[in-house]
Order: structure tokens, then sequence, then C-alpha cells
């Protein structure tokens, strides 16, 4: 059959990469980034792209600030094959109430929406910036935006929680990137799995996709308990590796979850732009042999993953219908308006001030 498959998806219509990341405004060889997904798109045949912007968290390697909204906002004006999540900013950490005067998070949130994003995404449960804006998930500061997103069926990408021996193993590679979260100084993996149970008990119809299969590759159990009880909760499967060498261990189990839970699984990647072309393909091609082949594939760290053969009408849910079905069919158009003053109120809190500069000097071109 060759390294890739000659095409990609070759049983789905309308594949949609549910999990992309968006940071630079120019690639390694200095192009603009208006359209620099494009080619990723075309190549791995994909119909629809989704941005899932991270204004906020660690400032290294890129940073983490409004900048990162406006940027997806201008690639989905760019770039009608484009779904985008906004995310919610922080004048300070750890974030307090009185300090978000006239940007409180449901103010945001309407911001965000009229402006044209299709959701929202959170980054608040990654141990990291949870530490970093110090409120619980569960706790007030979060409440009226949950809220008026559970009224208004909004679709919001959680990211809670990360592998669970992040908390155990601390790696080299790890230390480095602050991901690990064993000196005391960080939440439990169990305490986090409370908040997000929490914040459903209390807004149990939320339009909730939590990130990378909650990190719950090992105890699948715990999300079939909150699927019975959640209609409107699912989980996507963008990898971390760990997840699928956790599917491994179960196969007979595993096929028999995702068929029966189909319509609560999505597709996505984690790529980041600059793309690096062969790692998406790679990517793509070895999600879709997972759950559509019958064959093994070499995969993550090493392992060969062995395909579910998934029936096809499973597979065409978890590659695009689910996505599609949570954004209500297609993207929204941006309100050029409403971005032009978005980014006049919040101009003054991008960190790079030449980037500002450029970001005014699109706003004049495009807006």
């Amino acid at each position: 059959m060759g390294k890739y498959l000659e095409k990609p998806f070759p049983t789905v219509k309308n594949v949609v990469d549910g999990h992309i990341h968006m940071h630079k405004w120019h690639d390694d060889n200095g192009e603009p980034f208006l359209h620099g997904l494009e080619e990723y798109r075309k190549v791995c045949g994909l119909t629809y792209i989704t941005l899932a912007s991270l204004p906020s968290g660690n400032p290294i390697p890129v940073p983490r600030d409004v900048s990162n909204n406006i940027i997806c906002a201008f690639y989905k004006l760019l770039n009608e094959n484009t779904f985008a999540y906004g995310g919610f900013i922080y004048p300070s950490y750890p974030a307090r109430g009185e300090d978000l005067a006239g940007m409180e998070l449901v103010t945001q949130l309407d911001e965000l929406m009229e402006i044209g994003f299709d959701g929202i995404k959170m980054l608040e449960g990654k141990p990291n910036l949870y530490k970093r804006v110090g409120n619980p998930l569960d706790g007030e500061l979060f409440d009226s935006a949950f809220a008026k997103m559970e009224k208004e069926n909004t679709p919001l990408l959680m990211h809670a929680l990360d592998p669970e021996d992040f908390w155990t193993n601390a790696t080299e590679d790890r230390v480095a990137r602050g991901w690990f979260y064993g000196d005391g100084s960080y939440p439990a993996y169990e305490e986090i799995q409370s908040q997000v149970k929490n914040v459903l008990e209390k807004y149990p119809s939320l339009n909730l996709c939590l990130a990378h299969f909650f990190f719950s590759s090992e105890n699948p159990e715990a999300l079939e308990e909150m699927f019975a009880k959640y209609k409107n909760l699912s989980v996507d499967i963008t990898p971390g590796g760990e997840m699928y060498i956790g599917f491994e261990k179960r196969p007979e189990y595993y096929r028999a979850f995702f068929e029966k839970y189909a319509d609560r699984v999505c597709f996505g990647t984690d790529m980041d732009y600059p793309v690096h072309m062969e790692g998406g393909i790679w990517l793509c091609d070895r999600e879709y042999r997972y759950f559509a082949g019958n064959e093994f594939v070499p995969s993550f760290d090493d392992h060969n993953l062995h395909g579910i053969n998934l029936p096809t009408e499973c597979v065409q849910k978890i590659f695009s219908d689910n996505v599609l079905n949570r954004f209500g069919g297609k993207p929204k158009e941006i309100n050029k308006e409403a971005l032009k003053k978005y980014i006049a109120k919040y101009n003054h809190l991008i960190t790079d001030r030449e980037l500002a500069r450029y970001i005014d000097e699109l706003a004049e071109k495009y807006l």
C-alpha cells in the first residue's frame, strides 16, 4: 500500500480537521500567514480546517496574547474554508475579576461571537496555564461565560489535564517545557478531572468537546459515564501519541467504544503553522488508518497500531459530520466592523509593538 494512502481519507466526504493552531505571522521563509495552511488543507484532502486560538498561556516559545485571536480572525476572513475558536485573554496573572473590568469573560465571549468566531477554545485546564490563571475551572471567574455558552449552544473546545504520567515522570523535555506537574505547585490530575465534571454538573447541556480524549485512554469507562449523563459532550482524538498507545492495549473494547459513540468523537491533528507538511500528512494518514483500516501501521513512539476497521458510517461521523454538526454546517463570516473595533480595544495588550503596528496595517488594508 506504500508509505501513505494514495488518496487521503478515501471513504470520507468533507473531512474537517477540528484542531489546528496558528501563532506566527510569517512562515520560516518570511512569507505572510494569509493563506499559509491552504497547501496543507489541499494536500490532505480537507474540506475545512479549524483554528484554535491560544491567546493565554506560557509565552515561550511564541507570544500568547490577544494577537492570537486576531491572527485567527484574519485567516478566517481571507480563507472561507476555515472555522475558528477564539480564546479568553487576561490582562494580569493570576486572573482577578476586578482586573477584568470592561473585559469580563462574558463580555469577551460576546465580542468574539460578534466577530464571527465559531466557538471558544480554553487551554485554562492545562496544568501550567491553570496554575498561571490561578482560578478553578468550576469557580466563579468562569461561571457567567459557561452559563451563556450553554444557553446559546456555543461550541467549546477545552484542553483539560495532560497525560497522567506528567505528574510522576520528570523527563528532561517535560521539565524544560514546563510540563512536569509533580513538584507540589500544581493541582492533581484528579482535581482538574473533578472540576470539569463539576462544570458539567452545573451546565449539563454545555456544547463541550474535551480535547485529546480528556487524557483518558487508560480509563475510558469514566468517559462512558460522562457520555451517559451529558448529551452534548464529545471528545477529540487529536494526538498525543500516548492516547493511541492506550487504545492499542484494548482493541476489542475500543472498536466497540468508537462504534457506539461515533457521534461523540471529533478528528483533529494539533497541526501548527508554519506547516511542516510531512508531519501533517503523517498525522492525517495514521489517524485515518487507525479508525478505518485493518492493518498494522508504524505509528506513535515506534509503536505499530492495528486499525480497528470501523464501519464507514462511523468513520464519516468522526472525520467530518460531528465537527460540522457542532458548528451548524459551515463557517461563520467575519464581521469586519466588529474585528476592527476589537483590534482598537485590545491593541495595547499586544506585547510585540512591531506586530501591533503590522496588525494596524492589515486592518487598514482588509477591514
